[in-house]
């Protein structure tokens, strides 16, 4: 998964065809949880490409987007919102390829 650099970086890549953002941060117990079957949801998901975001780093980021809990994933195409999994809960394999099976394009 790429890593988010800057804010610009964050400006070009929404613009992108399909883009999966995790919001996330080292320290947060329920991010680890989920960490092992990253790479398998991202190998799944070839149609869109996955960043990571450190809450940490882009804190203004994050409530410029209203993410206030972590692990949380946002969906853009072409610039577009196209949907959102934002919330403070512990995330599973499943319910992330629900989340990512029920966007748009």
């Amino acid at each position: 998964m790429k890593k988010l650099e800057s804010r610009k970086q964050f400006d070009d890549i929404i613009k992108n065809d399909r883009v999966i953002l995790l919001f996330s941060a080292d320290w947060c117990p329920d991010c680890r949880f989920i960490a092992p079957a990253l790479p398998e949801i991202e190998a799944e998901n070839e149609r869109f490409t996955f960043y990571y975001i450190d809450r940490d780093q882009f804190i203004d980021l994050c409530t410029e987007l209203n993410v206030y809990g972590i692990p949380s994933f946002i969906a853009y195409h072409q610039g577009e919102e196209i949907g959102r999994f934002v919330n403070k809960d512990r995330k599973t394999k499943e319910q992330i390829q629900a989340f990512i099976d029920s966007l748009p394009v």
